[in-house]
C-alpha cells in the first residue's frame, strides 16, 4: 500500500496524475489526508521546484503611502515584495548562517575595524546594467545619510568611510564590530543602480523578479527576471502578486477561497479553525518578533519614569499571552531580546503588580487618563490586547483611554509620531542590530525616544568587544537599563503565523521574519 502511494505521489509531482485523484485513491486505501499530503509534499520536493503559474499572497501591512524606496520600508507588504525584486549584499539562511549574495566574499582586519567586500561578477540589474562595486558603495552611502530616513541608519552611522576600488568595497568602521556582515543583511539594504541616489523608488535591483505593477495599498506585481544571476534557485513562478488585505477575516477568506496562495499574520484565535480547512497549512515558528506598546520618553507624561514603570507593572502579561496569542508566543520582559539571540541572558521576569503600579502612578504625580492609540494593523489581536491592558491598568487606578486608529496611515501618522501606541518589531539578526536600530539616540527608528548618551556608549563598547563573555555581560546590563528606564512595554514575543493553500510547496521555516524571512513568494512554487 505504501509503495503504491509513493508511486502515485511521484506521478502527481511529475504532472501525470491529479492531486484530487491521488487523495481519492489514498482515502480508498484508508490513508488519512494529513499523511497523504505529506507524501505529496515529499514527492514534490524530490522532483524539484515547478516552474510557471502565478503565485499570489494576501498580506496585511500595506498602505497607500508605501514606497518602493527600500530606505522607507517599514511594514510587511514592502518588506515581502522587496525580497522579490531586490537583491542583498548578504543574507541569512534559516539556520542563521551568512549567505553571500552580491558580495562574493567578506573579510576583515584582525581588529574587525576594516572590512572588505568582494563584489560578485556577472550580476545584472533589471535595467540591463552590471552591478559594480560603485553601486554597492553608493547603496551603503545613501543609507548612511540622514536625509534618506533609512531604517538602517542607526547602525550605518558606525561606518566611518566607504570606498570602492575595482571589484572591492572597503568599509572602515568608527569602532570595531565583529557583527558587521550580519548587519549588512538588513532588508533595507537592497542594492540599487548608483545606490538609488538618482531614483530610489524606481524598484530596480537584481532580484528574481522585475516590478510590473505598483499600486500602494492595493496590489503589487512582478514577472520573473530572465537574467537573474542565481538562475533557477529562486523565482519559480512566472509571476508573483501581492494583494493588500489588511482585514484579517477577508484575508483568511481569500486563502480559503483560493484567491490567494498564502497569507501572513493569521490571528492566533483562529489557528485551530484554519487547521481544519482542506488544503490549508498553518506555518508557525518562534523567533525574535515581539508585540509592544511604546512610550516616548521625552514627551509628557511619559517623560516621568515613575509613570512608565506604573504602566509596565499594570499590564497582565500572562493573561495577554493566553487570551491574545493563545500560546503561540512567550512572555516578554520589557527589553527586545529573547533566547533567539545567542548572547541572551535571563533577567528576573516582571510580573503584573497592581499595588506597585498604583504606588509608582501616585509618585509620578500624573492625574487623569492616559491616551493609548491602537489599530488592527499594529499586530494580530492588538485591539484586544489594548482592551486587556486597559482593564488590568484600571485595577491599579490607572485610566487608559483607547483610540482605535484606521489601518491605512497608521505607520506614517501614528507609529514613531504619537507618544503612546501599539506596535510590533520583527526582531533583528543580532543584539547590536536590534539596539542600534531602535535604541541608539541617533537612530531614525528610535520609537521610544530613549536617548541616553550612557546607553549609546554601552552599545558602541559592546560592538567593539571581541571577548564573548564580556560582551554577554554588556548586553545584560543594556537590557536591564532598557527594561527599567526605557519606554518599551513588551508583554509578549510572538510566533510568526502564516498559512499556505493547496499546491504551495517549497516552504522552509525561517525564524528571522514572517513569510520565510520575506522570501516565500520568491522561493516557493505551485505544484503541477
Amino acid at each position: 500500500m505504501s509503495n503504491e502511494l509513493e508511486f502515485l505521489s511521484r506521478r502527481v509531482a511529475a504532472g501525470k496524475l491529479s492531486r484530487r485523484d491521488f487523495l481519492g485513491r489514498a482515502a480508498a486505501l484508508g490513508i488519512a489526508a494529513p499523511f497523504a499530503n505529506s507524501l505529496l509534499s515529499s514527492a514534490a520536493r524530490a522532483a524539484g521546484p515547478v516552474k510557471g503559474g502565478t503565485l499570489k499572497a494576501g498580506l496585511v501591512g500595506g498602505e497607500s503611502t508605501n514606497s518602493l524606496d527600500p530606505a522607507l520600508f517599514m511594514t510587511q507588504v514592502p518588506f515581502a515584495f522587496g525580497k522579490c525584486w531586490g537583491e542583498m549584499i548578504v543574507e541569512l539562511s534559516p539556520e542563521g548562517k551568512l549567505e553571500n549574495r552580491i558580495a562574493e566574499e567578506i573579510g576583515s582586519s584582525k581588529d574587525a575595524k576594516v572590512w572588505t567586500l568582494k563584489i560578485r561578477d556577472g550580476v545584472e540589474f533589471h535595467n540591463g546594467k552590471t552591478v559594480t562595486a560603485e553601486d554597492v558603495a553608493a547603496t551603503l552611502e545613501r543609507h548612511s545619510d540622514e536625509k534618506s530616513k533609512s531604517g538602517a541608519l542607526g547602525y550605518m552611522k558606525g561606518i566611518d568611510s566607504i570606498k570602492a576600488s575595482g571589484k572591492e568595497v572597503v568599509l572602515t568602521l568608527k569602532e570595531a564590530n565583529a557583527d558587521l556582515p550580519y548587519l549588512l543583511s538588513d532588508y533595507h539594504l537592497i542594492v540599487q543602480p548608483n545606490g538609488g541616489k538618482d531614483k530610489p523608488d524606481a524598484g530596480i535591483s537584481a532580484g528574481p523578479y522585475v516590478v510590473k505593477t505598483n499600486e500602494p495599498g492595493v496590489r503589487h506585481g512582478a514577472e520573473r527576471f530572465a537574467n537573474y544571476w542565481q538562475g533557477d534557485k529562486m523565482g519559480h513562478a512566472d509571476q508573483i502578486e501581492v494583494i493588500v488585505i489588511n482585514d484579517a477575516t477577508a484575508r483568511t477568506a481569500a486563502l480559503q477561497g483560493g484567491q490567494v496562495n498564502m497569507i501572513n499574520r493569521v490571528e492566533p484565535k483562529i489557528v485551530d479553525l484554519i487547521k481544519r480547512v482542506p488544503g490549508v497549512t498553518i506555518r508557525n515558528h518562534a523567533g525574535p518578533g515581539h508585540y509592544v506598546f511604546i512610550m516616548h520618553c521625552n514627551t509628557a507624561p511619559f517623560d516621568n519614569n515613575d509613570l512608565r514603570m506604573a504602566l509596565k507593572l499594570a499590564i497582565d502579561r500572562e493573561e495577554m499571552l493566553t487570551k491574545v496569542l493563545r500560546g503561540y508566543g512567550s512572555l516578554g520582559n520589557d527589553f527586545p531580546i529573547n533566547a533567539s539571540y545567542p548572547l541572551f541572558t535571563e533577567i528576573e521576569q516582571r510580573k503584573y503588580d497592581p499595588d506597585k503600579a498604583k504606588f509608582h502612578y501616585k509618585k509620578s504625580g500624573h492625574d487623569g487618563t492616559v491616551l493609548l492609540r491602537t489599530s488592527d494593523v499594529a499586530f494580530p489581536g492588538a485591539v484586544d490586547a489594548s482592551q486587556l491592558f486597559q482593564q488590568s491598568a484600571a485595577k491599579a487606578g490607572i485610566k487608559i483611554e483607547l483610540k482605535r486608529e484606521p489601518g491605512d496611515g497608521y505607520w506614517n501618522e501614528v507609529w514613531n509620531k504619537q507618544p503612546f501606541c501599539a506596535s510590533y518589531w520583527g526582531g533583528r539578526s543580532t543584539q547590536d542590530q536590534m539596539y542600534s536600530t531602535a535604541y541608539l539616540s541617533t537612530a531614525d527608528w528610535n520609537d521610544t525616544r530613549f536617548k541616553r548618551p550612557d546607553f549609546d556608549k554601552m552599545v558602541l563598547a559592546a560592538r567593539a568587544e571581541l571577548d564573548e563573555a564580556k560582551r554577554k555581560q554588556m548586553y545584560h546590563d543594556m537590557a536591564v537599563m532598557v527594561r527599567d528606564e526605557g519606554g518599551l512595554i513588551l508583554p509578549m514575543f510572538n510566533q510568526f503565523i502564516d498559512a499556505t493553500g493547496a499546491k504551495v510547496d517549497g516552504w522552509v521555516d525561517d525564524p528571522h521574519q514572517e513569510l520565510m524571512n520575506g522570501y516565500a513568494l520568491a522561493k516557493c512554487w505551485l505544484q503541477a
